[in-house]
């Protein structure tokens, strides 16, 4: 295995460039993704690439000021034309962005084509940037009443955009809000939507140039989208959404960098782009919470739709032996869905049959209201009008309270369903037999309520007696 040793006052400024790349980004991502304007950044970091050519053309410098003035403000017309396109032209805003970009993208090719024998142009920049040169390039900056320090250009650079951002979410937070859910709401209230939305696409056009030649291509639009597509799994409030974006990304941005040093070497080889895999560990963020967000992940999802598939089998189980102890005991018969079969030799089969479910999960349910004291071990034979029905277990006074809780809610359902609004008998039952088991028991005493507190429910079948609170 081959040993990368950590330097700080080497590693330490990489890391710290793709954190403030990925802070700022994210800063600026949020408000995209809620737009719905998250490729405008893979856009932009595209269509900015003529403006670095003409700067390569006119300079011969990757590091003039021009290239980043001729880049931001091809950044801004390229969010101009996207939004000019979709607005006059009654195009896709999608469409219209990727109209804009590829132009853009396919006009800088070709000037780079021209200029490539006369400027010092690395076309792999453009993907996976520089950032491990990043230390090497330095500003001194002066540092009062400690002289000055040396820091890279990068870092410095994006220090600023950083700022830059963070004082625009923070102090234009309530009008990125509103501009953002309700453009039309923003414009009553007293400032313009539209100026809101134009100083957010220049500045997130200059992030992706500030960040363009250290991190590349990957990164800027990783980190504008991702992030914050990831905070968006997992809370539902802005600000929290912004907080958690900015963490994503700076978290994701030192694990990359750790990544790319040392999961390499597992494999026996050297450390690989540390952009690249910044990236990848944003991605790999991003599916843990798709897999594991408490609200919105498809695991907790999985877990919550079982647990309700299965709190509804029970209570069934529970009224299916209650109306069964009604068709024995009572005055009336109550008609069975399923009829018994022979060949079902036990109380398991019918069950299943009747609860349109499996053996299995009808005997687990059978099981679990044995143990929580419901059912008896037991058993019973069925009416005399059923004689060759299997044995069925035998509620307990508990399993009788608690059955006669869910019976009484469909009941009453039943009854207002028909009361109120006329619904047809076919619909009844399945429409009461879905809000059955959401019904708590300030809900019974209101449909009660509403019902002129019925003794039987519209098929002449009794409704049972509210139990003890």
């Amino acid at each position: 295995m081959i040993e990368i040793a950590w330097k700080w006052s080497f590693d330490g400024w990489i890391v710290a460039a793709g954190v403030l790349c990925a802070v700022a980004s994210s800063l600026l991502g949020c408000f995209l993704l809620l737009r719905r304007m998250s490729l405008l950044g893979d856009a932009i970091s595209h269509a900015v690439l003529p403006g670095l050519a003409a700067a390569f053309l006119i300079s011969g410098s990757r590091s003039s000021i021009w290239m980043f003035v001729g880049a931001v403000l091809v950044g801004i017309l390229t969010a101009l034309l996207s939004d000019w396109i979709h607005n006059r032209g009654q195009v896709d805003e999608g469409a219209s962005m990727g109209v804009v970009f590829t132009t853009l993208f396919a006009a800088g090719l070709l000037m780079i084509v021209v200029a490539a024998d006369r400027v010092d142009l690395d076309p792999g920049c453009v993907l996976y940037g520089a950032i491990e040169q990043t230390p090497w390039d330095r500003w001194e900056i002066p540092v009062p009443g400690f002289g000055s320090m040396q820091v890279p250009r990068v870092v410095a650079v994006l220090s600023v955009v950083t700022m830059i951002n963070a004082l625009f979410v923070g102090l234009f937070f309530k009008e990125l809000k509103i501009s953002t859910f309700d453009p039309a709401l923003a414009t009553a209230s007293g400032f313009s939507a539209t100026l809101i939305h134009y100083v957010l696409m220049t500045l997130v056009a200059i992030t992706a140039v500030a960040s363009f030649e250290s991190v590349g291509n990957i990164l800027v639009v990783a980190m504008l989208i991702v992030p914050p597509a990831t905070a968006y799994l997992l809370t539902n409030r802005l600000s929290i959404m912004v907080v958690l974006a900015c963490l994503i990304g700076a978290t994701s941005a030192v694990v990359g960098h750790l990544g790319a040093l040392h999961v390499p070497t597992w494999f026996g080889y050297r450390s690989t782009t540390t952009a690249g895999m910044m990236a990848v560990a944003s991605g790999v963020a991003f599916a843990l919470a798709f897999l594991f967000a408490p609200q919105q992940g498809v695991v907790p999802g999985l877990v919550r739709r079982q647990r309700l598939r299965w709190s509804i089998l029970t209570d069934d189980v529970l009224t299916l032996l209650y109306r069964l102890d009604e068709s024995v005991n009572g005055d009336q018969a109550i008609p069975l869905r399923t009829p018994w079969k022979k060949s079902q030799t036990n109380a398991i089969d019918w069950i299943a049959e009747t609860l349109l479910t499996t053996p299995t999960a009808a005997r687990m349910a059978i099981r679990f209201h044995r143990w929580r004291g419901r059912v008896e071990s037991n058993m019973r034979i069925t009416a005399s009008d059923h004689e060759d029905s299997p044995e069925l277990p035998q509620l307990t006074e508990l399993g009788r309270t608690e059955a006669e809780t869910i019976v009484r809610s469909h009941r009453l359902w039943e009854q207002y369903l028909v009361t109120r609004f006329e619904v047809e008998d076919k619909r009844l039952h399945q429409t009461a037999h879905t809000l059955e088991h959401f019904t708590n028991r300030d809900l019974q005493d209101q449909l009660d309520a509403q019902t002129d507190s019925p003794s039987t429910d519209p098929h002449g079948r009794p409704i049972p007696e509210a139990g003890p609170n």
